[in-house]
């Protein structure tokens, strides 16, 4: 998103970041991979910081369903590792039931939610006070 900026950047300058590679070698895995640190990652580090019982595809999407690039547009392929097939199909998967899927109508209460999210969030961690 707002690529206009990147321009300012000076790693846009910079000879050894724009290459196809870049700083990264052939199929080293996006586990290897910095990735800008938004709501995908801060949430992917809560859960791994905390010791998260969630399986590895369910932290695979959470770090990376908004990594429209790799999964939507096909980009990125050549940095894949092994793992990263495996992570594809759940990110593809879960973006079938994410995508453009809120509404603003017919809003859950909250409420009657508490419950059943604060279970989860116990069964999922270890214990209930989150730290990063």
């Amino acid at each position: 998103m707002h690529h206009e900026f990147f321009a300012d950047n000076p790693d846009s300058k910079n000879p050894l970041y724009n290459t196809k590679y870049g700083i990264y070698s052939p199929n080293c895995g996006f586990d290897n991979v910095l990735f800008s640190f938004g709501h995908d990652e801060y949430m992917y580090q809560v859960c791994v910081r905390n010791q998260c019982r969630i399986p590895p595809q369910g932290l695979a999407i959470i770090r990376y369903h908004s990594f429209y690039p790799w999964h939507k547009e096909g980009d990125y392929m050549y940095l894949m590792d092994k793992s990263d097939e495996e992570k594809l199909m759940w990110v593809k998967r879960f973006n079938e039931c994410d995508l453009y899927s809120k509404s603003y109508t017919n809003l859950p209460d909250s409420k009657e939610l508490r419950n059943y999210y604060e279970n989860l969030i116990r069964k999922y961690f270890v214990n209930s006070e989150l730290r990063l």
